[in-house]
């Protein structure tokens, strides 16, 4: 067992406390004109495509789609000039440097609370000093990978891989996170307060952690390894025939065909697939993808404070539609809940505890909701579970920040789901 032991504090640096919500770079050649490699995705008909992954290997297969891979500059040229092949560049994904962090946030070898703010909201208890729920559910976190040796995680981890190193597309056993993003999200979704009960609480710590590696240390990664762990998620909730969650804290501003066609299979394998809406606020028409997806679940963030009665949504967090706003219908770009995520105090990949913000904050509150009432109503389907959340936000209706108003609005959705 290992004790707590109160040291001193080191100050985070930006991109540790950034939120992952990226900016489109698909198909963008100068980007790429820099490297002396190049992901490509391969498309065309089935005897050519043989012919190519002969000639320059596969890194991903995504059946009759098509297939990626990395090739140098010739071997690019090359695959440009067969008029049989359709080859795209494969998206990079990269941190937003709009995302927020709390100035000065410090890293904290023992937690300076144990529930916090976020938790007591979304159990609608501020006296709360313990959570519970979510067991026999999987809540893979798809992110900079996850410490699963944390006091607070280590008992939770389930599963631990590594869909980003270049030599082998699928490391099993690996999840290093050298960034922080992916730790501090894992323990907002189900931190368990560790063997000794000093630890803080997630929202559901009975839950069961898959830590899903796809960006790497700086936060960037490839589409295609997003894609990739989207699909081996829900082939191993229907392998083992288990109620998963799908946890994503990024996103890019463009659709990616790759990311919205693995998340139509998560959803259609009936996984729940929860995705941040992005943090370019307070601009309408904002959401990024994979949260703009009809099939994925868009949150935005909320403050720790109040507008007209209720938590306000956040100025960074970025607004869906306006024009499909009142109709508490589900289209593309549209906000569909919201939950805490200024300020959000979880676990730090160095064992402790530090603060930071985004709707890379909020959207793991409600994957542990959903681990939560999926846990106690297993007879629900992903659909059904998706309407309980649904039902459970307009009970709390968001009338704080830009955008915000009663009912289902382009800066809320639905509003705010909570455990009561």
């Amino acid at each position: 067992m290992r004790k707590r032991t109160k040291v001193g504090s080191a100050i985070l640096s930006l991109a540790l406390g950034m939120s992952v919500f990226a900016s489109a770079a698909f198909g963008q050649a100068p980007e790429q004109a820099a490297k002396d490699s190049y992901r490509v995705f391969i498309q065309g008909p089935s005897s050519e495509k043989a012919k190519a992954k002969q000639s320059v290997g596969q890194r991903w297969d995504f059946g009759a789609a098509g297939f990626t891979t990395t090739v140098n500059e010739s071997q690019y040229k090359a695959l440009q000039k067969n008029k049989n092949l359709k080859i795209e560049l494969v998206e990079e994904v990269q941190l937003d440097s709009r995302a927020t962090a709390k100035p000065g946030a410090s890293i904290q070898a023992v937690p300076s609370q144990q529930v916090p703010w976020g938790i007591k909201a979304i159990y609608n208890d501020s006296a709360i000093t313990k959570t519970s729920g979510g067991d026999g559910i999987k809540v893979a976190v798809l992110d900079t990978g996850v410490n699963t040796g944390h006091i607070d995680l280590r008992d939770n981890a389930e599963q631990c891989k590594d869909f980003t190193q270049a030599s082998n597309p699928l490391v099993n056993g690996v999840c290093n996170d050298r960034n922080g993003h992916g730790t501090h999200v894992a323990g907002t979704v189900l931190a368990n307060g560790g063997y000794d009960g000093l630890g803080i609480y997630g929202v559901a710590p009975q839950s069961e952690l898959w830590a899903y590696k796809v960006l790497n240390d700086r936060g960037s990664g490839y589409s295609d390894d997003i894609a990739a762990a989207i699909r081996h998620a829900a082939d191993e909730a229907s392998r083992l025939g288990v109620k998963t969650v799908i946890s994503m804290s990024l996103g890019s501003s463009g659709k990616d065909s790759l990311i919205a066609s693995a998340v139509d299979y998560a959803y259609g394998k009936g996984t729940l697939v929860v995705a941040a809406a992005g943090n370019d606020g307070p601009r309408s028409n904002t959401i990024g993808y994979p949260g703009a997806l009809v099939n994925a679940i868009a949150v935005a963030s909320l403050d720790n404070t109040f507008v007209n009665g209720t938590h306000k949504v956040s100025d960074f967090s970025s607004r869906g539609n306006p024009a499909t706003a009142g109709d508490y219908r589900i289209q593309e770009r549209d906000i569909e809940l919201s939950a805490p995520g200024g300020s959000i105090y979880s676990t730090s990949t160095s064992g402790g505890y530090t603060t930071m913000s985004g709707t890379s904050m909020a959207t793991p509150h409600i994957a542990g909701l959903a681990a939560k009432i999926w846990s106690a109503n297993k007879s629900l389907s992903n659909v059904q579970l998706r309407t309980e959340l649904q039902n459970r936000a307009k009970q709390y209706d968001i009338k704080g920040g830009t955008g915000a108003a009663t009912g289902d609005d382009y800066a809320s959705g639905f509003g705010f789901p909570r455990v009561k």
